[in-house]
């Protein structure tokens, strides 16, 4: 099937054209719980999960980014139960990560704090094929640190003479609670008429993570277009699945531009 294009149908009939382990990544956040109308369409959890699991090749990787509604004062617990189904049929449970939003919605006379997270469930077929760290400044770069039980005095002065002493990293690994914005850095034509603008960072993130230049990356829910934009700006080849034409209209708005200065396509 053709890649490299957003197809205006329900991801079901996508993936129905995709051979078996044909893509390398998938990066989405579902509509979940009616927290938004999305135009009023819905979708088939377990039989998009089912053809996800299908569609994904030995080693790739899902992220699914999802939360919970409130629904009669008790949180609906979604997002467990799709991430429970997803290691029925198959996947392993690769990372349970946190979305930390830096600007939530404030809550008003709720009982509760203020939601300020969504899960980002990683899902894998297998062992991931691609891991590539995302890493950050230690924070005390090349300090000397002691093993733990060392007295004051041989932290003095037995530094080279028996191996106690080690240096900080100049960088480590980032922890998987990541934090943004809701929304992209600056809203535009396109993300004010969606939603539910899914981060770029976010998806820049995990695209950069977990597939590497020309893979294959699919948003059975694309949206406003910001996993194939992502996908476009880090080389790496995407297929997109939009129920909603106006959505897709935006989607093929927003990147249009981006392939004409691609040299991949």
């Amino acid at each position: 099937m053709e890649i490299n294009k957003i197809y205006n149908e329900n991801c079901l009939d996508t993936m129905a054209r995709m051979p078996d382990n044909f893509v390398d990544l998938v990066v989405t956040s579902p509509p979940y719980d009616d927290l938004r109308t999305y135009n009023r369409y819905s979708f088939d959890f377990e039989s998009v999960a089912k053809e996800l699991y299908r569609v994904t090749k030995q080693g790739g990787v899902i992220v699914w980014i999802v939360g919970d509604a409130c629904i009669n004062g008790s949180e609906s617990g979604t997002s467990f139960k799709q991430a429970l189904y997803f290691k029925e049929i198959g996947f392993n449970l690769h990372d349970t990560m946190i979305w930390n939003k830096n600007n939530p919605t404030p809550q008003i006379k709720t009982m509760r704090y203020t939601q300020s997270f969504e899960y980002m469930f990683v899902f894998s077929k297998g062992k991931p094929n691609t891991c590539n760290y995302i890493k950050e400044d230690c924070l005390h770069i090349g300090k000397k640190t002691y093993r733990s039980g060392d007295s004051a005095f041989r932290k003095q002065s037995s530094d080279s003479k028996n191996g106690n002493v080690t240096k900080t990293n100049n960088q480590k690994i980032l922890k998987n609670v990541w934090t943004t914005n809701v929304g992209t850095p600056v809203s535009n034509e396109f993300t004010k008429k969606h939603p539910a603008t899914f981060p770029e960072q976010l998806a820049n993130d995990h695209i950069i993570s977990w597939s590497n230049e020309g893979d294959l990356v699919y948003d059975p829910f694309m949206g406003s277009g910001t996993t194939a934009k992502m996908a476009i700006l880090n080389k790496r080849n995407y297929i997109g699945s939009e129920i909603s034409k106006e959505y897709c209209e935006i989607a093929n708005k927003r990147i249009n531009p981006l392939i004409m200065q691609s040299k991949l396509f």
